[in-house]
């Protein structure tokens, strides 16, 4: 199962660095601030928040800032995400996350969390099944 690739510690410290990088979204159109934080397998954990633009298309979301920090960092062996949002249910990952995120790691450990302390667990490829590859 999922859960037993991380500590309830090490899923906790992820959705503690979530939350933390959160509070830096830049969200003035749709108010909705995401946090999210990678780990890999070297043990570092990279932190991205959601950057939106008046141009949509060019916001990112926090999954792909936390990707894009790792990988120009030199690590493309991710073990778990953590999100956190603001939201009623956990947060999920958008589609477009799902599919950037597979490129690197089809069974991903995600960790979903909310402000209310809610979370979800699960793996990419369950979210994102016969994922484009």
């Amino acid at each position: 199962m999922a859960e037993e690739h991380l500590t309830a510690a090490q899923q906790a410290e992820l959705l503690q660095a979530a939350e933390e990088a959160r509070k830096n979204a830049y969200a003035p159109y749709s108010h909705y601030q995401v946090g999210a934080a990678l780990l890999t397998a070297s043990g570092r954990i990279y932190t991205g928040c959601n950057i939106e633009n008046a141009s949509y298309g060019a916001t990112i979301c926090a999954e792909r800032v936390a990707v894009a920090k790792a990988v120009s960092a030199g690590e493309k062996d991710f073990v778990a995400l953590a999100v956190v949002a603001d939201s009623t249910q956990p947060g999920s990952p958008c589609g477009i996350c799902r599919q950037f995120l597979v490129e690197f790691a089809p069974q991903l450990l995600l960790i979903m969390g909310n402000l209310q302390g809610q979370v979800k667990v699960g793996r990419l490829d369950q979210y994102l099944p016969s994922a484009f590859n």
